[in-house]
């Protein structure tokens, strides 16, 4: 909810056409919670939206768990996924932070959830330990370099940005609205938007 096509790239792109034309900023957790207003959720889910990622700490214990559990999700699926894909080899990965979470995604996850748990009730708080957590965010921090910022994925990222940017510059021409063009590309899947620009010529 609330995610522009493309992931990170596509949200670059919105952000840096709103910014370019109407001198407004575009982040996927605050038009999230924009949507989630009109659902009538609890204070404590919505804090867990527009806090699941970025600076702003969660307020609740379920949004520190929302937080912590979608980077257990993404990185592991995105690695599962680079390596199906041919984009990364499992010897590629960070030796020494596989050998502690787990050769598979599964084992990873395991691991990492068996030690959130195992962390929350011993400090009362929702936190991993200090070796666990810091493996995760070495395998983060490589997935970063290797595999969302590499080099495999700017050839993506700028065909991505090129679609944001076309769908973006034609709604502007016809006389939409920022929030209009907003509400529009954000709803999009990646294929619904790539169809759309191939629609434009």
């Amino acid at each position: 909810m609330g995610h522009p096509p493309f992931g990170h790239a596509g949200e670059d792109a919105l952000d840096r056409a709103l910014q370019d034309h109407f001198g407004r900023r575009f982040r996927h957790n605050e038009h999230s919670l924009e949507i989630a207003e009109s659902l009538n959720l609890t204070a404590e889910v919505r804090d867990g939206i527009l806090t699941h990622t970025g600076e702003q700490e969660p307020a609740t214990l379920e949004g520190k768990i929302v937080r912590i559990v979608d980077r257990v999700a993404y990185i592991n699926h995105d690695i599962d996924d680079a390596v199906r894909f041919g984009i990364l080899d499992p010897p590629d990965l960070p030796h020494d932070d596989v050998a502690l979470l787990g050769e598979r995604g599964s084992d990873r996850i395991d691991t990492l959830v068996h030690d959130l748990v195992e962390s929350s009730q011993r400090t009362g708080d929702i936190v991993q330990s200090p070796e666990i957590g810091g493996a995760m965010l070495a395998l983060r921090s490589f997935m970063f370099e290797r595999v969302y910022l590499g080099p495999h994925a700017r050839l993506e990222q700028e065909r991505a940005r090129a679609a944001i940017r076309r769908i973006f510059e034609h709604l502007v021409a016809g006389g939409d609205e920022p929030e209009q063009i907003v509400d529009f590309i954000a709803g999009m899947t990646d294929r619904f938007a790539l169809t759309y620009v191939a629609e434009l010529g």
